[in-house]
């Protein structure tokens, strides 16, 4: 059954499923193309009628992340892919609190159509929850002379302001926007905090294992030449390459990044699109901008899964499933390989080069920290190898430390903040990959049949455990965003009070203390 609404650029016919209505594919922003390529979001012409939103958008150009990832783009997708989805259980006039999620993706890869990202469940809990495209890899954060930077979090700005401004008509209350997300969507969200841009468009965030790689000006310079190498011409011409053609040779930066790690602010290569720190959409490091106090009245949750790096250390070969869990998994890898076949016109997605030995001391260096820091790493996880040593370093270094920071420097600033520490296991690959990043995805918005539920839970059949759990999890959510209140203590830096996010959640002080203590030192914080 439709049900139509009318929006500032035009009515929208949406439909009902259930007891919510559904609203996919709206447009906030008009098609980045043509002369509106590698510029920021302009506003969508309005429309005379009504305009159907029944199915997604298009997806940003990208390539699948992983291989065997299914590809959420074609080429002849083309590029009209700023839009908005909405799940409601409203209508207007009821003020419901508005739950707004950002995708992660290594700011290459990620769309709102994902089924990872489907909003209905979530919704069902009282809450009008948004999802959105914003534009990833070179097309939304490569270096393009003469155009801003950081285009991706341009497009998040312009869809926050499109939720500000319409969504009391499916039943939101525009002035209770939650914000939460996950990896690079999560390190946008502390982002957003601090720009100005976003000043007044949310009240309260979540943020979810924060992907805490920015870049500086130069760099991402030197990365976009390497590509213009690449394609051949000269770096003023990036902007007229096809996206196709920029996708060919979006990973050539990376093998640079392996080579000479040191030389990187991105040592782990895994993405050479990361935010550029212009001073505008990203004022600063998130955790040194938030100490102006400029957000200290927005409530802030932030956290982190316990071991984010496993997932990576497995596609560098520095963990070995056993035998029986790789014969157990072969259906996932059947389905998967499958996926990789089917390119429809796109490149193959390179695969990571594997890691032969592991030096911490290397490590260490690339990290930014002193030399003492692997023996320190020792002692404080004594019956750990080098190379789960290596992982728990990068897990710090990128997600667990910055999470801590984010509410560290938040209440320095008065704000109100609350941490978690994300510990359920995954059974898949015999549990080799522990509370690993991304695990905590679908336990937040309770899909468990995408195919990123079906590699991280091991199999199509969630574990009851993940169930409860995700019941628990997206109810802490929703008090959340409704009061403010997660149904734990607050952050504060004498008790450091985490919850624990496993099957029977807890409430611990300080479960990363020995983590803490070796950056601190490092860092002088």
């Amino acid at each position: 059954m439709g049900v139509v609404v009318t929006t500032a650029a035009g009515a929208i016919e949406g439909r009902r499923d259930g007891d919510l209505f559904v609203f996919k594919g709206i447009p906030y922003a008009a098609a980045p193309s043509g002369a509106l390529r590698m510029r920021a979001p302009v506003p969508v012409a309005g429309w005379d009628g009504v305009r159907p939103a029944l199915e997604y958008s298009v997806a940003p150009p990208q390539l699948p992340l992983t291989p065997g990832t299914p590809q959420l783009w074609r080429p002849a997708d083309g590029l009209d892919c700023l839009s908005v989805n909405v799940w409601t259980p409203g209508g207007t006039g009821d003020r419901l609190p508005v739950m707004v999620w950002i995708h992660g993706g290594g700011w290459k890869a990620g769309s709102s159509s994902d089924p990872a990202h489907d909003g209905a469940i979530l919704a069902r809990g009282g809450v009008v929850l948004v999802t959105f495209n914003y534009r990833v890899g070179f097309e939304g954060f490569g270096f393009v002379p003469g155009a801003p930077a950081n285009r991706g979090f341009l497009d998040q700005t312009a869809a926050l302001r499109w939720v500000h401004d319409n969504i009391a008509v499916f039943g939101g209350d525009p002035d209770n926007v939650t914000l939460f997300g996950e990896s690079g969507g999560g390190l946008s969200i502390a982002a957003l905090l601090t720009a100005p841009g976003a000043r007044g468009l949310f009240r309260r965030a979540i943020v979810q294992s924060p992907a805490a790689r920015l870049l500086p000006e130069d760099e991402a310079r030197r990365i976009a030449e390497i590509i213009a190498a690449a394609l051949g011409v000269e770096l003023a011409e990036l902007a007229t390459q096809t996206p196709l053609a920029l996708l060919s040779v979006q990973d050539e930066p990376l093998a640079a990044m392996e080579t000479d790690p040191g030389a990187w602010t991105t040592p782990e290569a895994i993405t050479a699109f990361t935010p550029v720190i212009d001073g505008i959409t990203v004022v600063d490091k998130p955790w040194l901008a938030l100490g102006s106090g400029v957000a200290r009245d927005i409530d802030l949750i932030s956290g982190s899964t316990h071991d984010e790096f496993t997932l990576f250390a497995l596609s560098r070969g520095l963990l070995q499933p056993s035998a029986s869990a790789m014969i157990k998994g072969l259906p996932t890898f059947a389905r998967m390989t499958a996926r990789g076949l089917r390119r429809h016109g796109l490149p193959p997605t390179p695969r990571r080069s594997r890691l032969r030995t592991v030096d911490l001391s290397s490590t260490a260096a690339h990290l930014g920290l002193p030399p003492a820091a692997p023996a320190a790493y020792r002692a404080a996880y004594p019956t750990s190898t080098d190379a789960q040593l290596y992982t728990v370093m990068y897990s710090d270094a990128m997600f667990r430390m910055p999470a801590i920071w984010l509410a560290e420097a938040h209440t320095a600033a008065g704000g109100r903040s609350h941490v978690y520490d994300f510990t359920w296991a995954s059974p898949a690959l015999g549990g080799i990959l522990g509370a690993c990043h991304v695990a905590d995805i679908p336990a937040t918005l309770g899909n468990t049949d995408s195919p990123l539920a079906s590699f991280v839970l091991g199999g199509p059949r969630p574990p009851e455990s993940l169930l409860r759990l995700s019941e628990q999890l997206r109810a802490s959510w929703i008090s959340f965003a409704t009061t403010g209140d997660p149904g734990w203590p607050e952050f504060t830096p004498a008790q450091s009070l985490t919850r624990i996010w496993d099957t029977e959640p807890t409430v611990a002080a300080d479960p990363l203390a020995a983590s803490r203590q070796i950056w601190q030192q490092a860092s002088g914080r």
